[in-house]
């Protein structure tokens, strides 16, 4: 792929938005692609940190696993997203599985590359810095609704996060999860059991708080299940 094409894809990137022209230049060079293919890993937990990926387009899934194998999803990330998110400047391991959801492109830089990108360049370090603080919001939310609701609660707020990241919204103000999530995925999501979230599925559904169209995706009465999650 030529350079200038490079410079495009990178551009689409946050934290590579304000980057001038002469000091993207050098980011070009070290910035490779690949295709791949769903269900092959990006790489494994605690494997050494060896680059930093982007995603142009498809999705990855974060998750780790304990000794008995369970999983539990840090997240499913989507094109204009960066992972990992911890460990640029140290040797360190990777903190977490990173598994192809859905076919993806990922452009990559060598850990040791972007290093040196991060030294020469304290904007972008600067932009890095902003997007791993609401990444800290994030978490400390998930960690408050964690502590502070119940396992119904958990999956509602769920449901209403994913809609910020995994949402289409439709004419009606409804919105659609273009992301076709397991139970079984949505509760690893929060450390709950596939059967404890089916069960409130089917109780939101027949509710008519969610209901499922003709593909099986999740849509969302945004309005209603907001609602409900404030009582």
């Amino acid at each position: 792929m030529n350079k200038s094409m490079v410079e495009k894809l990178l551009r689409k990137f946050e934290i590579f938005h304000d980057v001038s022209d002469t000091g993207l230049k050098p980011i070009i060079p070290l910035t490779k692609l690949r295709t791949q293919p769903k269900g092959t890993h990006v790489f494994f937990q605690d494997e050494p940190m060896t680059n930093v990926y982007f995603i142009n387009w498809g999705k990855i899934k974060i998750y780790k696993t304990d000794l008995n194998g369970k999983e539990q999803i840090i997240n499913v990330l989507t094109a204009g997203d960066m992972f990992p998110h911890q460990g640029f400047l140290e040797k360190g391991n990777y903190p977490a599985h990173a598994v192809v959801y859905e076919e993806a492109m990922l452009l990559y830089i060598p850990i040791k590359d972007f290093q040196n990108v991060l030294i020469e360049h304290p904007e972008i370090c600067m932009k890095l810095l902003q997007m791993q603080s609401r990444l800290i919001a994030d978490l400390q939310v998930r960690l408050g609704e964690k502590i502070m609701n119940d396992t119904r609660e958990q999956i509602i707020k769920l449901l209403l996060r994913l809609t910020q990241s995994h949402g289409d919204k439709l004419e009606n103000g409804n919105v659609l999860l273009t992301t076709p999530f397991t139970n079984q995925e949505l509760a690893n999501m929060i450390g709950s059991s596939r059967e404890t979230v089916s069960r409130t599925l089917s109780n939101l559904r027949r509710r008519k708080m969610i209901y499922d169209d003709a593909n099986g995706h999740i849509i969302i009465d945004f309005h209603h299940l907001h609602e409900e999650a404030l009582y």
